[in-house]
Order: C-alpha cells, then sequence, then structure tokens
C-alpha cells in the first residue's frame, strides 16, 4: 500500500531552492512544509522571517542529509537556478555553473527513491528557455533524469501574466509517481491553455524514452486576472522620484516603437502607467548599444535579479506632458509575485528585487495545486481505500 496515500492527514513536501518561500505562500496552510533548503543566507533570513525556522534547512542541496528524506513525502518541488537556461543569460545549460545544480538535486531524488521513500509528485519550475536551448538536448536531459527515477511527466508553460500584472513565462515540468492512478489526470491530445506550442513541437519530436513517459495534464483555463498594474502601485513606495534629468536621459534612450507608445500614453489625458527597462541592443552597424523599451499594456516586464542597474524595472507615471519615474517599490515588486501586503520583504531594495525575482508566482503554485497536485492526491487515496 502507498503510505502516503494512506494518512490521513495534511499533504506533504520538500520545497529545494526555496528562497524566500513563495511555493509556501502557494501552498497556504494546506500542506505541510516538512523541509525547506536554499544555500543563499539572505534568502534563508527572509524564509525564515516569514515561516519560521522549524523546516528550514540552510546550505548547499549536494550535502543534504539524506536521513531528512527518509519518510513518506507527497511531493518534491525545485525550483532550480536559471540563468544558464535562460534567454538573456549565456547559454551554458546543463553545463553551467548554476542551472548544472539541477543535477545534484536529482541526485537528492534519487537517493531518496533508492532508499524507499519515492515522492509521489515532482515539480520542477524553471525558464521557458529550457525546452528549446541547445535544440532541446538540455530538456530531454532534464526529463529523462526524472523519468529514470520511476515517474511520467509532462510539461506547462504559464505565463504569471495571466493571473498578476507580470509578464513572466515559466516553464513547470508535473511527474507523477508510476504506480500511481492517472485516470482523469491526463488528456490524450494537447488540449490545454497551457500546452504551448514549444512543448507541442518538443513532444512531437522528443526521444522514443521520453515519448513512452510523457503525458499531457488536463487543466482548465484559469478565471480572468482581476489585479491591474494600477492596484498594485505603491502609495508609499521606498523608491523615491527619479530628477528630470535623468528622466530626460531615459526618454532619450528610447527606441522608436516606444516612443510612439510614450506619445500615444501622452495623449489619453489619463494617468498611464508604463514599466521600463534598458537592454543592450545591436545597432545598424552591429555595435551593442543600451536601449529604454517602454510598454503601457498593464502588465509589468518579467522581474529578474539585479545584476546591475539596467536590470532594475522603472515604472512610468504618464499624465499629458507630465512624466515621473522610479524604480518599481519593494512592495510592489511583492505584489507583482502573487504575495500579500504581510509578507516580510528584506530591508536592502537589491535584496528584495531578488528574492522576488528568483522567486514563483504565488497564485500559479496556488492553480498547480487546484488543477493537478490535488486530484493526484485524491486519487491516489480513493485507490489505496479501494
Amino acid at each position: 500500500m502507498d503510505m502516503a496515500a494512506a494518512r490521513d492527514d495534511k499533504p506533504t513536501y520538500a520545497e529545494f531552492f526555496c528562497g524566500g518561500g513563495m511555493v509556501r505562500a502557494g501552498l497556504d496552510s494546506a500542506w505541510d512544509c516538512v523541509l525547506a533548503n536554499d544555500i543563499d543566507p539572505m534568502k534563508c533570513a527572509v524564509y525564515a522571517r516569514n515561516w519560521g525556522k522549524t523546516a528550514l534547512v540552510e546550505g548547499d542541496v549536494a550535502m543534504l542529509d539524506p536521513a531528512l528524506l527518509q519518510r513518506p513525502l507527497d511531493m518534491f518541488w525545485g525550483s532550480s537556478p536559471c540563468q544558464d537556461f535562460s534567454l538573456a543569460g549565456k547559454g551554458a545549460g546543463l553545463a553551467g555553473a548554476r542551472s548544472g545544480v539541477f543535477t545534484q538535486w536529482a541526485d537528492v531524488i534519487e537517493r531518496a527513491v533508492q532508499d524507499g521513500f519515492a515522492p509521489r509528485i515532482i515539480a520542477f519550475e524553471n525558464v521557458a528557455g529550457l525546452v528549446s536551448r541547445a535544440k532541446g538536448a538540455d530538456f530531454t536531459r532534464v526529463l529523462r533524469r526524472l523519468a529514470s527515477l520511476g515517474y511520467a511527466l509532462g510539461g506547462l508553460e504559464i505565463d504569471a501574466a495571466r493571473f498578476i500584472p507580470q509578464s513572466r513565462p515559466r516553464l513547470f515540468v508535473i511527474c507523477l509517481r508510476n504506480d500511481l492512478p492517472r485516470e482523469g489526470l491526463t488528456t490524450p491530445v494537447a488540449t490545454g491553455p497551457f500546452h504551448s506550442k514549444r512543448l507541442r513541437d518538443y513532444a512531437a519530436t522528443a526521444p522514443r524514452d521520453i515519448a513512452r513517459n510523457w503525458v499531457w495534464w488536463a487543466h482548465e483555463a484559469p478565471p480572468r486576472r482581476n489585479v491591474t498594474l494600477h492596484q498594485i502601485l505603491d502609495e508609499a513606495p521606498d523608491t523615491p522620484l527619479l530628477p528630470q534629468a535623468e528622466i530626460g536621459r531615459l526618454l532619450a534612450m528610447m527606441s522608436a516603437p516606444s516612443r510612439a507608445k510614450l506619445e500615444q500614453a501622452r495623449k489619453s489625458g489619463q494617468l498611464e502607467i508604463g514599466t521600463l527597462y534598458k537592454r543592450g541592443r545591436p545597432d545598424a552597424v552591429g555595435a551593442v548599444r543600451q536601449r529604454a523599451e517602454v510598454r503601457f499594456d498593464g502588465v509589468a516586464g518579467c522581474l529578474r535579479t539585479p545584476a546591475g542597474g539596467s536590470s532594475r524595472q522603472t515604472v512610468l507615471l504618464v499624465e499629458g506632458d507630465k512624466t515621473r519615474a522610479r524604480l518599481l517599490s519593494t512592495r510592489e515588486v511583492a505584489r507583482l509575485m502573487g504575495l500579500d501586503d504581510a509578507f516580510a520583504m528584506p530591508q536592502r531594495y537589491n535584496q528584495a528585487y531578488k528574492v522576488a525575482g528568483d522567486g514563483v508566482a504565488v497564485p500559479i503554485v496556488r492553480y498547480l495545486d487546484t488543477q493537478i497536485f490535488r486530484p493526484a492526491l485524491a486519487l491516489a487515496a480513493r485507490r489505496a481505500v479501494a
């Protein structure tokens, strides 16, 4: 009998690369977190401030005591570093020093499986670029390793903009142990809103061993997003307004399409909120120049960790010819991840931005729990009783 399925208490999980605990915020009190691990002392301090130290283990995932996982758990969640898979990165993939940590995490899972404590569900989150990096070779290696542990698996590509006003497309690979039932959890063809073309294209040409273990998880479209960029604005931001001279320099850096968006926003006669990033773009002769790119579509750009000033996002407040600008505030970046105002962010700005930029959008975790995790656990529990 499946020991985890036979229990009648709350489902349990271990979270790896836990950061400030956004997965915990998403699963909330319906789940019991028995292990949260991260190597970053600053993030661990944020986690402890919000969730306590009981389940927290600070340190390298490769050095975790195997005894911590020698118990029946319902889920392992891993949001391993994404920099080497990201389109904004250098593309080192699994060979990179940061994204290569996935292999160490997989070793931890394999040890638990060998000890007889395979979790029922494995959830892996990363950038969507993983699917296409190296023509799919890195994605294949990730899937092959997870499938080899005894799991059926499938992917969802979900943009956080469906839930919160931030453009943040991410890949979620959900794995269910092969001995557990899947009736009603899967669909024979890719019909769900998060079965992206990128995933469909990959699955159509996947190696045979991957295809044998690949499933399409059944899921429904989420409700229409009801949170706007206006609503996340901080009434007392901890980021000061930029001097007009600095705003002038930003506007002068705008690409032609961004300049056209700004002019259109000025014509509305209402408060228009835009978000702006500075990016390096090649010019007509191939030299890289820094450009300012803005959007006024009611959605912020993807939050990224602050590796220099150009990666921090600026909010533009435009009313006619009047333009104000400042960096997103600490509270705004938390809200853009779906965290409520009770969540204690770091006081230092770059640390807060890092916690948010490395995190998982909270509403997506809730959505996956409703659509896949909880139905899978309920099905397993019914089978165990029968």
